[in-house]
């Protein structure tokens, strides 16, 4: 079956109730991952006894991420994107049974292992995103694309509340407090997969879009991924996600031990990333919006020139400026939504169902893999140079992207006419 078997008010009915799934699903899953992450480090330290590994489930998490993204994709490309995300999300699942085991038992590998399923679980969040665009025209795609990635939103704000509680439920039945973390996922990543499951019927894929597609004919000798490659707007639309991600990652994670170390309490630090995360996810609607309105190009550019601007400002702010670090965190987590769903977007353009999960997927493992080595490049950097380096770095970075855009431009809106 496909989008054409249903008359125009019975597709969209049922595209407005696959958003919303995707959207609970998105709210249930991102809530069950942010709270097991928020205790990660800590658990580390916990059960290492050295702080020298405290880093390191951060960055299981996200290489797990970057498998789950690319694994997954090949699952929605065989199966449907039902099948795909339910599979993450129950894989999310048993990673957080085997992390909780391993906090339980005090074992630092199991509790890794349980990590890495746990992130690549994860993708599946992520990868929603794409589901929601693939159902819309290209005039609404990018609107569709930020609801669902407003989700997010509610797992920032509940994910870390719910630590508190879930220890002290763990405590009750007898349980280490920090494997109360765990129960977390436990309890609401299990009903985002049978939600998905039971709610995604018809798939996204029999409610597709498929006006703007151009399977294009490949050259005598080449793969359908460098075919890809060759269309304009990819490259720009992968560089412009990738850098925008690691810009964000490398500021973001050094913003709390900068403000540590000249002063400030965990109660300023706690404000100030809150007000990056509600520039990330709660602005992303925003986002989808402005997209529609104008263009997937004009909102990229805007979203890179807004995270050069915050990368300086949080470079140039002094020490003691809570307010301007607050000001610039949170301009870079509106600068990243903005190329965030305007570049998922553009990835969506002109390609059929297959060659755009395949990129999609690709896609988000290059996103992921680059922000876990700027995760450890950040430290890197500030110690050898300084916070204030590393920001004007973040900006400086931004320059190629930039310049790409507005290199390819003309042939992206040639190949569009």
């Amino acid at each position: 079956m496909s989008a054409t078997t249903y008359d125009s008010q019975t597709l969209d009915r049922l595209r407005t109730r696959t958003v919303r799934t995707l959207l609970a699903s998105v709210a249930l899953g991102s809530t069950g991952h942010i709270a097991a992450v928020t205790v990660a480090t800590v658990v580390a330290a916990d059960l290492t006894e050295t702080s020298a590994w405290s880093g390191l489930p951060g960055a299981i998490v996200v290489l797990g991420a970057a498998a789950g993204s690319t694994l997954l994709s090949r699952v929605m490309a065989r199966r449907g994107r039902r099948v795909g995300l339910t599979t993450g999300y129950v894989i999310s699942v048993i990673g957080a049974v085997i992390a909780a085991i391993g906090v339980i038992l005090r074992s630092f590998p199991l509790f890794l292992a349980g990590s890495m399923l746990i992130g690549f679980g994860n993708s599946a969040n992520q990868l929603s995103r794409y589901a929601a665009a693939d159902m819309y025209d290209p005039s609404r795609r990018a609107s569709a694309l930020g609801i669902v990635v407003w989700g997010a939103t509610v797992g920032a704000v509940l994910g870390p509340n719910l630590v508190a509680p879930a220890g002290s439920l763990a405590v009750a039945v007898g349980l280490p407090a920090l494997a109360g973390a765990y129960l977390i996922p436990i309890l609401l990543v299990g009903p985002a997969a049978l939600l998905t499951f039971v709610r995604l019927r018809p798939d996204p894929y029999e409610l597709a879009d498929t006006s703007d597609t151009d399977e294009g004919e490949l050259a005598p000798g080449t793969t359908s991924l460098e075919w890809l490659f060759r269309r304009p707007h990819v490259p720009v639309a992968m560089v412009a996600l990738i850098v925008g991600q690691v810009v964000m990652t490398l500021v973001m994670t050094m913003t709390p031990l900068h403000m540590s170390q000249h002063g400030h309490d965990l109660g300023a630090i706690g404000v100030v990333i809150s007000a990056h995360v509600l520039g990330m996810y709660a602005l992303s609607p925003v986002s989808g919006r402005l997209t529609d309105r104008f263009g997937s190009l004009p909102v990229i550019m805007s979203g890179l020139a807004t995270i050069a601007a915050s990368a300086v400002l949080a470079a140039l702010a002094p020490p003691e400026g809570g307010v301007l670090l607050l000001l610039a965190l949170f301009l870079l987590g509106f600068g990243w939504s903005l190329g965030y769903v305007a570049g998922s977007a553009l990835l969506t353009t002109g390609l059929s169902l297959p060659e755009r999960t395949r990129l999609q997927g690709l896609t988000d493992a290059l996103i992921w893999s680059s922000a876990a080595v700027a995760s450890l490049a950040s430290g890197l950097v500030v110690a050898t140079a300084g916070y204030t380096a590393l920001g004007l770095l973040g900006a400086a970075l931004i320059v190629f992207p930039a310049w790409l855009v507005h290199h390819r431009r003309a042939a992206i809106r040639g190949a569009a006419d």
